[in-house]
């Protein structure tokens, strides 16, 4: 646990401990009132470390498989084998790949992976960031987000989707932060977008894509630059929100569908997206002010 005073918001670095690791957090420069917001303490992380081609971790993410093109006309399918997703050098290591597939529910021209920790873990507010490097090209979509942990009961978009990273590939500059609920979902979904400085393509290094959630509010990060904040009391007429329960992560790489269209001939195969890693931290002060994670619970887990 830390705390972070006044005097320390210019070009502050805050450290989370987890057992007997310590992690340094950029805090981004705010005014007093929310300096309390960045105390935070890490309850789950993913930092890829397992041996060199090896899965990743079955008790923290379960690798979908399937075809169906998810709602979005996607045109890869998803598999668990090696070559789509495995661990390598501290990276998670996600690729999409141009062949032909034959799975249980059809035959695909591309294949990717795709993860999810429904079942394994799922937190209600707190920071939730990952450090990744980005493939680029046209028809690519990596992501990085979060659904309600009850959607199996209640579906989609009533369980509430938190798009942490969103980026597709014709656009190289730009990555979007976007809310997926009932009243404002789908192409109507409720986004913002971050170019990055000097239209630098976002595949050519790492950043770390990042979301602090707290009661009535969701910020989006880049670099821990703020590029959008989203408020409960400004929910478009007719929404609803429903951020307000555990919620579980996904990362994958998808190929095509609606939004960044089919790969064309300038796009390289195979597209690998790396993932250095995937950490969630609690607010200290939340818990303080009455708020439901509480200390020593790691968050929300489901066994």
């Amino acid at each position: 646990m830390f705390s972070v005073s006044t005097a320390q918001l210019r070009s502050c670095v805050a450290v989370a401990v987890f057992g007997s690791v310590s992690f340094a957090v950029p805090v981004v420069e705010q005014d007093a009132a929310q300096v309390q917001r960045h105390t935070l303490v890490l309850t789950w992380s993913d930092e890829f470390n397992g041996p060199n081609g090896s899965a990743p971790d079955p008790k923290k993410w379960h690798v979908l498989q399937g075809g169906s093109g998810n709602g979005n006309d996607e045109l890869q399918y998803y598999t668990p084998r090696s070559i789509n997703v495995h661990q390598q050098d501290g990276n998670l290591v996600i690729t999409a790949r141009k062949e032909r597939y034959k799975g249980r529910d059809g035959v695909r021209q591309y294949t990717s992976a795709r993860l999810e920790s429904l079942g394994l873990f799922a937190q209600k507010y707190g920071r939730m960031e990952a450090r990744m490097k980005l493939p680029g090209g046209q028809g690519i979509w990596p992501a990085f987000w979060m659904m309600g942990d009850d959607v199996k009961k209640v579906g989609w978009p009533e369980c509430g989707e938190i798009d942490i990273m969103e980026q597709v590939g014709f656009e190289p500059a730009m990555v979007h932060g976007t809310l997926h609920a009932p009243g404002y979902s789908g192409q109507y979904a409720w986004g913002s977008q971050y170019t990055l400085p000097g239209q630098r393509s976002v595949s050519d290094d790492f950043h770390v894509f990042a979301a602090e959630w707290e009661p009535g509010e969701i910020r989006f990060y880049v670099d821990d630059v703020l590029f959008a904040t989203r408020r409960q009391s400004e929910v478009p007429a007719n929404g609803k929100w429903p951020f307000d329960h555990p919620f579980f992560l996904l990362l994958n790489v998808a190929v095509g569908g609606g939004w960044p269209g089919a790969p064309d001939p300038t796009t390289n195969f195979p597209a690998t997206m790396l993932v250095d890693y995937v950490r969630v931290y609690r607010f200290v002060d939340t818990v303080e002010r009455g708020g439901d994670a509480q200390p020593g619970s790691g968050g929300s887990q489901h066994r």
